[in-house]
């Protein structure tokens, strides 16, 4: 129906489906974090695990479409490929440097602990090589996508056995004004925000299949890179719910879920995001993605990592000027050189 609309026309119809996809999953978000808070997990184990899982709803739901598509043959392979890939490494590179960089702007300063460099941004920049080393023989496999997969599992079990080790109350206490009155009181309630939160999780689906069907059209008509439109489009606005959950977060704050929001997101949205999508359908790795996208994400990670060693786990604003910086080197040189996939 969209391949017989004028390319404006069509461009207007995939924003606004933007938009609607980064509300529905902010809403998301919220119910989520209710459940969460009910079943008594604390503030940056919820950021790692709980709220990195749903602010990815975006990507993870963009993967989803794309690999039935491809499947039912309504998607480019390559194509439908370069979108969810560019998108979601994209993604990871705009929070790791653009929000993360903001972020410590507007908050003067951030402080991380040391055990969130040992086991949190560790894992964060691993999961970018690991990415890299199962793609680099150009695809992502059904087997590539169940190591991935697997590795999400495996990570997500080690940090809830570490959260229940060292849990204490206080962690558990509410963290924003708006999710007063907002905690389920009863498991009946939790099973009606849980329903609530599956009708929004649709809306998010069906969002993500028309900015995907939108997103095809735009690179067969123009001959631009499916990837590089990821990242320029889909890459920053499926950051958008990271963004206003780590603004949240330091609006009453509490630098843990900002925080564990980012690094955690950094590490769900290519586990489980592409790990999924593979398993489905598989993947064909385009060329940008190995030789500029998943190396510049273990670069800014593995700086990062070095400069909060250096500093003692404190980020300053000129650091956060040099985080927005190697962001725009990333896009120019991702523009000029790598435009085009295969």
């Amino acid at each position: 129906m969209l391949d017989s609309l004028d390319l404006w026309l069509i461009i207007f119809i995939g924003f606004l489906m933007l938009v609607v996809l980064v509300l529905s999953a902010n809403k998301t978000v919220e119910k989520i974090i209710g459940i969460a808070n009910y079943f008594k997990l604390s503030g940056t184990f919820m950021g790692m695990t709980v709220l990195s899982f749903a602010t990815s709803i975006p990507e993870i739901s963009s993967h989803f479409i794309a690999s039935i598509s491809i499947l039912r043959g309504t998607l480019d392979y390559r194509i439908g490929s370069a979108i969810v890939l560019g998108s979601n490494i994209g993604s990871d590179v705009v929070q790791q440097t653009l929000i993360m960089g903001i972020i410590v702007l507007i908050a003067g300063s951030l402080y991380f602990r040391k055990y969130v460099l040992t086991k949190n941004m560790a894992p964060m920049i691993a999961t970018s090589i690991l990415c890299l080393f199962l793609g680099i023989d150009g695809s992502f496999s059904r087997i590539d996508g169940v190591i991935l997969f697997l590795t999400f599992i495996a990570y997500n079990y080690y940090l809830y056995q570490d959260e229940r080790k060292f849990y204490k109350e206080e962690d558990n206490s509410i963290q924003s004004e708006e999710m007063e009155g907002k905690v389920p009181n009863s498991l009946m309630e939790v099973f009606k925000d849980a329903l609530f939160t599956l009708g929004l999780l649709l809306i998010v689906v069906l969002a993500a299949s028309v900015v995907l069907n939108v997103t095809e059209i735009v690179v067969q008509r123009t001959g631009v890179g499916g990837s590089l439109i990821g990242v320029l489009t889909l890459g920053v606005a499926s950051a958008l719910p990271e963004l206003t959950t780590a603004l949240a977060g330091l609006r009453h704050k509490e630098q843990g879920i900002s925080l564990g929001t980012l690094i955690g997101s950094n590490i769900t949205n290519p586990l489980v995001a592409i790990g999924g999508g593979a398993i489905i359908s598989t993947y064909a790795a385009p060329r940008p993605l190995l030789l500029w996208d998943l190396p510049w994400g273990i670069i800014t990670g593995a700086i990062l990592w070095l400069i909060l060693w250096r500093n003692h786990g404190k980020l300053g604003k000129k650091e956060g000027i040099y985080l927005m910086v190697m962001y725009f080197v990333y896009i120019a040189v991702r523009a000029v050189f790598f435009h085009t996939d295969y």
